[in-house]
């Protein structure tokens, strides 16, 4: 039951964020960087559909395990506002720690890895385990290039040079595509 709730208000959120359904479909395949996983332009937000056995895809997460979700109702005035991203940071380490295990990582040493929001907070990514995966840090481009990634995209949506859901689909479809954008 509680599953289902979950998929229920994921995908309310969808439709809220997208004000369509153009956000809801999937499609598999690779991508740019050799990864299975979503095709650009079909992020399948908030359903998670395997917790358990979760395999990173090169630089991305497991579709999987980590589809990404955004909270709902959030806007460019929100995400743009100094100190937002810290005021909805909420990720406790038992969720973590789920996180580590769904995808079979039983230890780490400090730095090897990072619990990642696959869709930033400061893109009005969600706390959701949906959101979230072991990103590591090596080999690169690793956790440390995909933050420059999420930065850039935030300065984007902010300077008005593109949409909330542009920059949300973006990093959320193939975010080392923007990476190599940037000239990095």
């Amino acid at each position: 039951m509680k599953t289902i709730i979950k998929l229920l208000l994921a995908t309310s959120a969808i439709y809220l964020l997208a004000g369509c359904s153009t956000l809801l479909g999937t499609a598999t395949g690779t991508n740019n960087n050799g990864n299975s996983g979503n095709t650009p332009g079909t992020p399948h937000f908030g359903v998670q559909t395997k917790t358990a056995g979760c395999n990173a895809r090169g630089n991305r997460p497991d579709p999987d395990c980590t589809p990404g979700a955004v909270i709902a109702g959030v806007t460019k005035s929100d995400v743009c506002t100094s100190g937002y991203s810290q005021s909805v940071r909420n990720v406790p380490q038992a969720e973590k720690n789920q996180v580590y295990a769904e995808y079979s990582i039983s230890h780490h040493v400090s730095g090897d890895y990072e619990v990642d929001h696959f869709v930033s907070l400061e893109l009005g990514g969600s706390n959701d385990i949906s959101n979230l995966w072991p990103e590591s840090a090596n080999p690169k481009p690793g956790f440390h290039e995909k933050d420059k990634v999420e930065n850039y995209l935030h300065a984007q949506v902010c300077n008005g040079a593109i949409t909330l859901q542009e920059a949300q689909r973006e990093i959320a479809t193939n975010w080392y595509v923007v990476y190599q954008r940037m000239g990095n």
